[in-house]
């Protein structure tokens, strides 16, 4: 009788302390989630929802190959995506915000504050890491992030259903972090029109409307040489210089726009649109995929060139219309130099016929 009640009398025993364990446990995890702005596993984040309180949204998607995408309509860019899924990993607390400053800077949250939420492929069941079942998307962390701290060292944060605000930092990064949280889409966007290493192109072709003896089509005949042709006839064209054809081709590896002018003034916008572009330029690659550019003059402000002459036209940037025409962009010259070329340029002393 006396050994069962011993038995019995450990049992309870063991019973409160696991309660107390569990209990006190609880207690520490809830407590540090209301801290646990970093994402430790970056690499399971499948989707990232930011919104403000302007009604500006924006959802970065990752897709099966690893791309991201905007809002599932454009590519994002590699290196903004990159910049905040390190920023999302490195985060670190300073400090809870100061009882004086609670209600300023709860209040300041509430009414200009970007909201986060961030999506993680998890595993209903996960044994170390090792046994990983039944993987699923699932909505692992939600946060405000506010503006920056008197020292610009910082950003004030605020987890979902916690009272408490904390002073949010990057170790080693002078500045504060509320700017790479934007709900802005064009922020996102990759801002690539063509990025293609010459064995991925197939033919690029360039259309100069003001100037039809200069169009042209280049192809790679994928045997270490190209062939040049007249357009729209497609006649074969010899004695070219193949340097400069092969320089011409190169010049597609990088080529990017400047702005998104989407929101330009609808008259304005369409004026330009039906103006004739100075230059049209297809590139088709090898998986027979194109990409068109339809570049505009943007017009002059006012200058005069040597002779006091006025400069009707933009010498630093143009504009064009690119993705089928769903995008109408500002570009630089200086990025376009090498690709904006006419027919004669592959030619060194013969004139165009």
């Amino acid at each position: 009788m006396k050994k069962n009640r011993l038995i019995l009398l450990v049992v309870l025993i063991l019973a409160v302390v696991a309660i107390l364990l569990f209990i006190t446990r609880k207690d520490i995890t809830f407590r540090s989630s209301l801290s646990d702005f970093a994402v430790a596993d970056t690499a399971a984040v499948t989707k990232i929802f930011m919104a403000d309180k302007n009604n500006n949204t924006v959802t970065l998607t990752r897709q099966p190959n690893g791309q991201w995408m905007v809002n599932d309509t454009w590519p994002a860019s590699k290196f903004n995506m990159d910049m905040l899924l390190q920023t999302m990993l490195n985060l670190a607390v300073k400090e809870p915000v100061s009882q004086a400053a609670h209600n300023n800077i709860v209040r300041e949250l509430a009414v200009n504050s970007v909201k986060v939420e961030i999506y993680q492929r998890v595993y209903r069941i996960d044994l170390f890491s090792i046994i990983r079942w039944f993987p699923h998307e699932k909505l692992t962390k939600v946060y405000y992030v506010g503006g920056a701290t008197q020292s610009n060292r910082g950003s004030y944060m605020l987890m979902e259903n916690s009272p408490t605000p904390f002073v949010i930092y990057l170790p080693g990064f002078r500045g504060f972090v509320s700017p790479r949280y934007t709900p802005m889409v064009n922020a996102w966007r990759d801002y690539t029109i063509f990025r293609k290493e010459f064995p991925e192109i197939a033919r690029v072709q360039v259309e100069i409307p003001i100037r039809e003896n200069e169009s042209f089509v280049i192809t790679d005949n994928r045997n270490r040489s190209v062939s040049l042709y007249t357009f729209p006839e497609m006649e074969p064209i010899g004695g070219f210089d193949t340097l400069a054809a092969l320089n011409f081709l190169t010049g597609f590896r990088n080529l990017n726009f400047e702005g998104i002018l989407n929101e330009m003034n609808p008259a304005e916008k369409d004026s330009i649109l039906a103006s004739t572009p100075f230059i049209i330029i297809t590139l088709t690659d090898t998986a027979g995929v194109s990409r068109t550019l339809r570049a505009f003059f943007k017009k002059g402000y006012g200058e005069e060139d040597i002779n006091g002459n006025p400069i009707r036209y933009d010498r630093d940037r143009f504009y064009a219309s690119i993705n089928e025409g769903k995008d109408f962009v500002l570009v630089q010259y200086f990025s376009f130099d090498r690709v904006l070329r006419p027919r004669s340029f592959f030619f060194r002393d013969q004139p165009v016929k």
